[in-house]
């Protein structure tokens, strides 16, 4: 490539000298009109004043080759300007500024979940998120705890409490986890406040002939501070008393300081009753948490964040929604009489045994029912039915699934192998009766009653007592179950 000629080299280098000069000259401040003339070869005559620095600027960069030439939008009305951006920021995702963290969940039966959960979510918020995620019903009595492994203790996570910050209160080597169960007695002394403080537990409830409202729940616990500052502490269960502590009183409740390292302050009490400690319990609940409870009971579905809009499937619970009715004649009717409902109950017993027969005709002879294995039994695969379980193991169940009128389960018999027990829960005590088989003309019914009230299975029998409490103190309400997360 031939090199530029010398003159015309030295001539454009000293025009653009010059032209820097004169630009510096008038960046500095220039105020005399003879200094703004000097510019007047290069401003068009149209252009206003103000904008000579920067169209000569501009200029300038292009020449040297210090600006480059810009490309033509080919889509001006997305812009306001050559300088703005093509996308507007409202048109751009939005980042939740919340912090995620993994949290450990735990069933029953020892199944676990791992959930990716914001920072500031609340105790009902996952409760929710379980809920919906493993397609339960939402009837209100889903639970989290707190379950301390190695101090033997446990609490409700209340429904506003943060699950994170309950979390951070944990020591690195403890064995603590989360627990998701129902709890049917959460809420219950709301509903039936006297059996939660009954009149010889409790003085003021003679004073007010056992009635009880929900203003005189919420402040009558007040003498109770003198014991604990419970806004720094937190009121616990105790799962295994005697082994921990050896004192010889199993119904033992505790204080612990809500922060980390707070084991070495617990301060224990016993009483001397499960329904004494019950009372106990639930009453320091009302004064630590006071009017935040009530609220949490009329508003269960109330969140936080992006989980208050989660819709779960909802039952009713209510006790009314079970009737006994006949649908033998033309028109079908509701049967009050509790004797004609029992001889139904019998009749239609009867008439399900006889089609069962029919269905294991094929597995052995229907008149014989001694030679059906008992692994067949239809009544193992019911929620309500455990296995073999010990008397301690279902009192202990029962236990953490709320002390409520109706709440049971039903279990082999430790004593006697061809029979069951039914465990239920009445008046904050838990109550074990036992199911008797009997064989009349090689057929096999249970009953509860000495065969006053026989039943061709496990099923039918508890169906009956959802309606009828028959010879029980309560109907059968909320069963007990295991259920997998």
């Amino acid at each position: 490539m031939a090199a530029p000629l010398p003159g015309l080299q030295s001539s454009a280098g000293r025009r653009v000298a010059a032209e820097r000069r004169a630009l510096a000259q008038r960046r500095g401040g220039a105020s005399s009109m003879g200094e703004m003339i000097a510019f007047s070869s290069w401003m068009s005559p149209r252009a206003p004043l103000v904008s000579v620095p920067l169209r000569e600027e501009r200029r300038l960069k292009m020449e040297l080759g210090m600006l480059e030439v810009p490309i033509p939008n080919p889509f001006p009305e997305l812009c306001c300007s050559q300088f703005t951006s093509v996308l507007s920021a409202s048109l751009l995702p939005k980042v939740n500024p919340r912090i995620k963290q993994v949290i450990k969940v735990y069933s029953e039966d020892e199944t676990r979940r791992t959930l990716e959960v914001p920072s500031d979510i609340t105790a009902r918020d996952l409760c929710q998120l379980l809920i919906l995620k493993n397609h339960y019903v939402d009837d209100h009595s889903w639970t989290l705890f707190e379950h301390l492994g190695c101090l033997g203790l446990e609490r409700i996570i209340e429904d506003h409490e943060m699950v994170i910050e309950v979390q951070s209160k944990w020591g690195i080597e403890e064995d603590n986890r989360l627990y998701f169960r129902k709890n049917y007695a959460k809420y219950e002394f709301f509903k039936n406040p006297v059996n939660f403080f009954p009149g010889h537990l409790v003085s003021f409830s003679n004073e007010i002939n056992g009635a009880l409202s929900h203003t005189q729940i919420l402040q009558e616990p007040r003498h109770l501070q003198l014991f604990s500052e419970f806004s720094s502490s937190d009121i616990y269960m105790s799962l295994m008393g005697k082994k921990i502590s050896g004192v010889p009183v199993t119904y033992g409740f505790c204080f612990k300081p809500n922060r980390a390292g707070g084991a070495r302050d617990v301060k224990r009490l016993y009483a001397d009753s499960e329904q004494s400690r019950t009372c106990w319990v639930t009453a320091i609940r009302l004064l630590k948490y006071g009017m935040q409870l009530y609220q949490n009971y009329m508003q269960p579905s109330q969140g936080r964040g992006d989980f208050s809009s989660l819709i779960t499937p909802v039952r009713s619970i209510s006790e009314n929604s079970l009737v006994a009715m006949d649908f033998t004649g033309h028109k079908s009717r509701v049967i009050e009489n509790p004797t004609e409902a029992l001889s139904v109950a019998v009749e239609e017993g009867l008439a399900w045994r006889k089609k069962g027969c029919l269905r294991l005709g094929t597995h052995g002879s229907p008149n014989t029912l001694q030679n059906v294995p008992s692994n067949i039994a239809i009544h193992s695969s019911q929620p309500w039915f455990h296995h073999k379980i010990s008397r301690e193991e279902a009192h202990q169940l029962i236990l953490r699934q709320g002390l409520v009128d109706g709440v049971f389960l039903v279990r082999d018999s430790q004593s006697n192998p061809k029979s069951f027990v039914l465990s239920l829960s009445d008046g904050l005590k838990i109550k074990h009766f036992q199911i008797v088989p009997l064989e009349e003309e090689a057929k096999l019914f249970y009953t509860l009653d000495d065969g006053h009230t026989r039943f061709s299975d496990l099923i039918q029998l508890v169906e009956f007592y959802q309606l009828n409490k028959g010879i029980l103190p309560c109907k059968l309400k909320h069963y007990c179950a295991r259920i997998a997360l």
